[in-house]
């Protein structure tokens, strides 16, 4: 059992001690060390991908062990108990950001190059902005969620 909650513990720590380095540490350096925003954007962008698949794996890790932790030491999996509801809901906010807000961000990239060279006014880059607007948004619901889920995880721990 106790391994159970290591996997739980362990992919919930990844998954939200990898979204606050990106966020507080990765981006604004990359912003503030690189030569320009494109270059910078196109550093950040390509990190965000890969701790979305990070957090991907993790989130399914966290349900598997969880859903299994809970049929063996209750008898039954409790599968809308708040700590999956919200970890599907971390995934389901990661998933529209991965495979909508992000291609979509990427295809106006592609498109337009060096936004810093594309008035504010461009269309493009006004899609452009609302869309990184939307997509932190999206990683911070789920920073906010996962603080959550790892409170109840760990008050539900106490508890056994």
């Amino acid at each position: 059992m106790s391994f159970l909650r290591y996997l739980m513990l362990l992919s919930l720590v990844v998954w939200i001690g990898g979204l606050i380095f990106f966020a507080f540490v990765l981006a604004p350096t990359a912003f503030q060390v690189l030569p320009s925003t494109h270059l910078a954007g196109n550093v950040v962008g390509r990190a965000l991908g890969k701790l979305h698949w990070i957090a991907i794996i993790s989130g399914i890790v966290f349900l598997i062990s969880s859903l299994l932790y809970s049929y063996l030491t209750q008898g039954t999996a409790h599968i809308f108990v708040m700590r999956h509801v919200l970890i599907c809901l971390m995934l389901a906010l990661i998933l529209l950001s991965q495979f909508w807000i992000i291609p979509r961000m990427d295809t106006l990239r592609a498109k337009v190059g060096d936004f810093a060279a594309v008035p504010l006014t461009d269309p493009a880059r006004v899609q452009f902005d609302a869309l990184h607007v939307w997509s932190t948004r999206v990683e911070g619901a789920v920073l906010i969620v996962g603080l959550v889920v790892i409170y109840v995880t760990a008050s539900g721990f106490g508890r056994k």
